[in-house]
């Protein structure tokens, strides 16, 4: 269990190192860290240089920070989080969420890899995520078990509106002015690491899930405990497969190049999304 001193000694890590105070915090998925690549004037922190955070081990997550200005609002980007099943307790998945909190970020921008659940979702579609099943925490692993520090946040936070209606629309209007299609839907964080049995889909599609992924949801519910607006954005890097009698299967390699096509587009999106909201 962290403590909010391990916080407040992480964030000021950051914060002696830069000479801006990021309002919004990045958190970017698998294939995706090229985004950081447009931050301006930016300072790279290397995860591993801050005392008690944990450190990625998969491919496409490589472990900084990247903090300065993206049209021209104040950002913490995170190239690469850590999973749950990379055998981190579930509060140390969400300790880069706890930082960003200690350094004032009142929004985060969530991005991942899913696989499409819905039967007509496409790869390389790019959904907003409207709500989510938390299977993790279902199962006993909710990062907010465990004595409640009520200078974080309530002991019972609720998610009855975890993704922010105003950030959502506000997506997908910018999403319909640049000729992008852009779904919603319901996103379901399992376990991992092995991908989903035929079975499990046709369970999940049944349960109305549209994406399915091994992230997100735990850093969603802390940065709500501690106050912060959500907006959920995942590629759907892959269709899930619900069938036996196929060729086809699902390989980390596939979500990694999936991923990385749909970077210029997710880029203009979140670009787009950064230039209309407040300064602060």
């Amino acid at each position: 269990m962290y403590t909010r001193a391990d916080y407040e000694t992480a964030a000021e890590i950051v914060r002696v190192q830069v000479d801006v105070a990021p309002r919004i915090g990045l958190i970017l998925g698998s294939g995706l860290g090229p985004l950081a690549d447009r931050v301006e004037d930016a300072t790279i922190i290397q995860v591993h240089d801050i005392p008690k955070w944990p450190q990625p081990t998969v491919e496409g997550h490589v472990g900084r920070l990247v903090i300065g200005h993206l049209e021209k609002k104040p950002v913490l980007v995170l190239q690469g989080r850590v999973h749950f099943y990379e055998g981190h307790a579930i509060q140390a998945v969400a300790f880069p969420i706890r930082v960003m909190q200690m350094l004032g970020i009142h929004t985060l921008i969530v991005t991942n890899a899913a696989g499409g659940i819905n039967p007509s979702f496409k790869a390389g579609e790019l959904m907003v995520i409207n709500d989510h099943v938390n299977f993790l925490g279902m199962a006993g692993h909710n990062p907010l078990i465990g004595v409640n520090d009520e200078r974080l946040g309530v002991r019972f936070p609720s998610m009855t509106r975890a993704y922010d209606r105003t950030l959502r629309e506000l997506a997908l209007k910018i999403a319909s002015e640049g000729g992008e299609k852009v779904q919603q839907g319901v996103y379901a964080c399992v376990a991992g690491p092995s991908f989903e049995s035929p079975a499990e889909v046709r369970m999940l599609r049944t349960l109305g899930i549209d994406a399915v992924g091994m992230s997100t949801v735990p850093e969603v519910i802390v940065a709500l405990h501690g106050g912060m607006r959500v907006l959920g954005i995942s590629t759907i890097t892959n269709v899930a497969i619900d069938s036996l009698d196929t060729a086809f299967d699902t390989t980390h390699e596939e979500v990694l190049m999936m991923g990385k096509s749909v970077v210029p587009r997710l880029t203009a999106l979140l670009q787009g999304v950064l230039k209309e909201l407040p300064d602060r």
